[in-house]
């Protein structure tokens, strides 16, 4: 929901460092953060929160880096957007799992189920829709991220303030995860009204209104 705004911010703090690292490949910078991301589930599925979280936050500041050092250096490129939206969701799947997995009872693993298919049906309401809005030519110059799509409740800073309170109030997971799950499934309905609205076939999304234009941009949580 903020990601569009905070991306601006986050790009401003990081460009001094990024500028320096011109010798750096962003594929290795984002699959660094893969294996930060993974420690953090193992350190979650051993009870070491402040590690785990310490972990995750290094995850999410590297998925940052990645896409910013790819832009500054003239390296970004589709396979790069690609390689960094499924590693990102290789750890959005492993943390929760290595949380419940550390303490596990029956409300954990049922909350757990429901919010990884929660996650199963928010990639289909999205990534489905940007090969459309890709099909349709109506991506937008401006747009920093790899795919273009229309925004939701849920994004990318969304995803890292909730993982971090999984984290720290892991007594709390149950309802965590359960609130979670239902603000995802908002976000599910929020494109599928978008998508009845926009993708009909009288509508011609690059010479739209700014009424239709200004719901596109990214979600995505941070790619090359």
């Amino acid at each position: 929901m903020f990601d569009d705004y905070l991306r601006e911010i986050k790009d401003r703090l990081a460009q001094p460092l990024a500028m320096k690292m011109v010798n750096a490949n962003p594929k290795t910078i984002s699959l660094i953060g893969l294996v930060s991301g993974i420690f953090s589930a193992v350190f979650a599925f051993l009870g070491f929160y402040g590690v785990a979280l310490v972990m995750w936050l290094a995850n999410r500041s590297l998925d940052g880096l990645d896409g910013l050092i790819a832009r500054l250096h003239g390296k970004q490129d589709d396979f790069g957007g690609y390689l960094d939206i499924m590693l990102d969701f290789t750890v959005y799947a492993a943390l929760p799992i290595g949380l419940v997995l550390g303490a596990p009872s029956p409300d954990r693993y049922v909350a757990l189920i429901v919010m990884l298919a929660g996650f199963y049906i928010n990639t289909a309401s999205w990534m489905y829709l940007a090969a459309i809005l890709e099909k349709r030519a109506s991506r937008q110059p401006d747009i920093k991220t790899t795919i273009t799509m229309p925004s939701g409740l849920i994004g990318g800073f969304e995803t890292i303030v909730f993982f971090s309170l999984f984290i720290v109030f892991q007594a709390y997971i149950t309802l965590l995860f359960s609130i979670f799950s239902a603000l995802v499934l908002v976000t599910v309905f929020q494109r599928l009204y978008w998508a009845k609205r926009n993708l009909n076939p009288s509508i011609d999304i690059i010479r739209g209104t700014e009424r239709e234009n200004q719901y596109i941009s990214s979600s995505i949580y941070s790619e090359e």
